[in-house]
């Protein structure tokens, strides 16, 4: 699968801010919205609140890293995705937001990875 474009210029965010739905936990928020192209768009924002610049850099990575390794799980094409970092990303592993991210697109029911037993 085609790693997913990405959301650049601010009135993208915008309209998914605006007309997406939400689900957050306390690492992210995740926004979506249907964009009615092949492809899902993503589009990763963390605040200064999080950290300096090294550390804003590393949440970016780490989120942009979790999403491209579990971008074959997600069934549905066509989204406009939206990752927030929270302050509490700061300092988490790859482990928690991954997991983190995981569990949101589960909530937004777009994940389809079948569960080992």
């Amino acid at each position: 699968m085609k790693y997913a474009e990405s959301l650049k210029k601010n009135y993208e965010f915008r309209v998914v801010y605006r007309r997406g739905k939400s689900f957050a936990n306390k690492y992210l928020v995740v926004y979506k919205l249907k964009n009615n192209k092949s492809d899902n768009r993503l589009g990763i924002s963390v605040s200064k609140k999080v950290g300096n610049s090294v550390v804003r850099s590393r949440t970016t990575r780490l989120i942009r890293e979790s999403y491209r390794l579990n971008e074959e799980y997600i069934e549905k094409q066509g989204w406009d995705f939206v990752i927030v970092a929270r302050s509490n990303a700061n300092g988490a592993s790859y482990q928690d937001i991954s997991s983190a991210l995981i569990h949101l697109l589960k909530q937004h029911r777009v994940y389809g990875k079948q569960e080992d037993l």
